[in-house]
């Protein structure tokens, strides 16, 4: 189980406040080795989140399918009492699943060990049978249903969970086995700390943890090259683009609490990165309550920062994305054809325009939109910004670009997957403000990449939209950004997706 208390995390302000240069200058080369690393993870992995939560879903459907084949062989569907069997099966099998929840039947120990678990299941089966018992005497109604029927349910029922569990078992182990399920964690700071903490988790049994290797600023006198048979792989510096390359989950910092204004110092060039970041607690002498831990087996940690719409989080807002994306392309597909054959017919070029823009973890992805500019004059790479009456701009293009039109075909991106349809509006990779690039003008502005960028977003929604052509519009673009992203929900994302057409109607700064 993971707990935190937020009363013990650094606040994103007091990172940002630290001292340092930040992300402005902080990114360096991979050295050959910390390469070679990172390029061996692969990238399919599912975290075990994910993975007990579908068992869950499999668990549910093995319950009402085993149920309801027995109905309908036993009664049949047509039967006086057609409508309160599968009523009473649904709710049997999803109270079983809260009893497996509570019996912890879903930690990542019990699908590795099932064997330890299948009392746990037994009862927790067996609890959904007395409590459904007990239902039907009280609303005295047990002689109604078929006791032939409960029983057959509940000896299938009971093979299936348990054959289920043994096929996961193994399945999971493969998983572990080969990376596809495990969370990659590296470890920030070297030394005899960092050796003892590594040697705490090794030791914690089944647990989903990998670690990569450690990342540390001193140099090999104050910080051995191998610690506890892993190597040293470079700075923290190094560390930003090794997390994005590896698909790293998890920071954790081995330093004391006491030394605090370096934790904020790596904190400060660290906290960009869509991973959990963790403080470990195991050999600091504070001690807080409880709750304000999160573990690894038995290991305790401080919760600085937590990754971003994650796990099912993410799935949520993928299916929003599909739906809506889906629904955009329907309602507006007259729109795009019709601007399609304008920008034929009013010059010469391709319909679409691709721009390669950074993405989610920093990735160069391809965006997509109508042509609005002279196919000669165009600037994929956005180093010089659109201006007011820019001669670039044809005249279909100042149209669908003053009613956002020309945006229309990012919807196929964020039905691709590439874009989601609300977040972080995505840059060009060389968008410049007075000859320097938006990173070195925002500090912390590549934090905006801890989630997959939108087709619409919050800064634009409250105006932050168009010509960045101040050093403070990128600033406020990225403060809202921000605001996003810590304070994400599906609610948050429908109120965006609602309001973008009414904000679209303010076309000043659009041209």
């Amino acid at each position: 189980m993971t707990n935190s208390d937020p009363k013990h995390r650094f606040s994103a302000e007091a990172v940002k406040a630290a001292s340092g240069d930040g992300t402005k200058s902080d990114t360096a080369k991979l050295s050959s080795v910390a390469q070679e690393v990172a390029a061996q993870y692969r990238r399919d992995t599912m975290s075990p989140v994910m993975v007990s939560g579908w068992l869950r879903l499999a668990e549910f459907a093995f319950l009402v399918v085993s149920g309801l084949a027995l109905y309908a062989y036993h009664v049949g569907f047509l039967s006086h009492l057609s409508w309160q069997y599968p009523l009473v099966i649904l709710a049997g099998s999803f109270a079983a699943v809260l009893f497996f929840e509570v019996m912890d039947c879903y930690q990542l120990q019990s699908l590795l060990r099932p064997s330890g678990s299948i009392g746990r299941i037994a009862l927790g089966w067996a609890t959904t049978f007395a409590l459904m018992s007990l239902t039907a005497f009280f609303m005295k109604v047990s002689a109604e249903y078929s006791r032939l029927l409960f029983g057959s349910w509940f000896v299938l029922g009971l093979s299936l969970l348990i054959g289920l569990r043994l096929v996961m078992a193994r399945v999971i182990r493969k998983w572990a086995r080969n990376g596809r399920m495990e969370r990659r964690a590296v470890i920030v700071g070297g030394g005899k700390a960092a050796e003892v903490l590594i040697r705490s988790i090794e030791q914690q049994p089944y647990n989903d943890i990998r670690i990569c290797g450690i990342f540390d600023d001193r140099d090999d006198r104050r910080s051995p090259p191998i610690v506890a048979g892993y190597p040293k792989l470079g700075t923290v510096s190094e560390l930003l683009e090794f997390a994005r390359i590896a698909r790293i989950d998890m920071l954790i910092v081995s330093l004391p609490l006491t030394a605090e204004t370096r934790v904020l110092q790596l904190l400060k060039k660290l906290w960009v990165l869509p991973v959990d970041i963790r403080l470990s607690a195991h050999s600091n002498q504070l001690q807080f309550r409880p709750r304000a831990y999160s573990y690894i087996g038995a290991v305790p940690m401080l919760d600085i920062f937590d990754k971003p719409i994650n796990d099912w989080d993410s799935v949520a807002k993928r299916a929003f994305d599909i739906a809506f994306s889906l629904l955009g392309i329907i309602v507006f597909s007259p729109v795009m054809i019709v601007t399609a054959i304008a920008i034929k017919l009013d010059s010469k070029g391709p319909i679409l325009f691709q721009q390669k823009r950074h993405g989610f973890n920093n990735e160069v992805i391809e965006v997509y939109k109508f042509r609005s500019m002279y196919t000669d004059q165009s600037d994929p790479s956005a180093r010089k910004s659109v201006t007011k009456n820019d001669p670039r701009v044809t005249r279909v293009g100042r149209f669908i670009r003053k009613a956002s039109i020309d945006e229309l075909p990012q919807f196929f991106n964020s039905l691709f997957g590439s874009l989601s349809l609300v977040g972080p509006r995505p840059h060009a990779i060389a968008a410049q403000s007075h000859n320097l690039l938006y990173n070195e003008v925002v500090d912390g502005y590549f934090a905006r990449h801890k989630v997959k960028p939108g087709v619409t977003g919050w800064a634009q929604i409250n105006g932050w939209r168009g010509e960045m052509d101040t050093d403070e519009k990128i600033r406020k673009r990225t403060e809202f950004d921000l605001y996003y992203i810590e304070n994400w929900s599906l609610w948050f994302d429908m109120k965006i997706l609602f309001l973008t057409p009414i904000r679209l109607l303010d076309t000043e700064n659009a041209y």
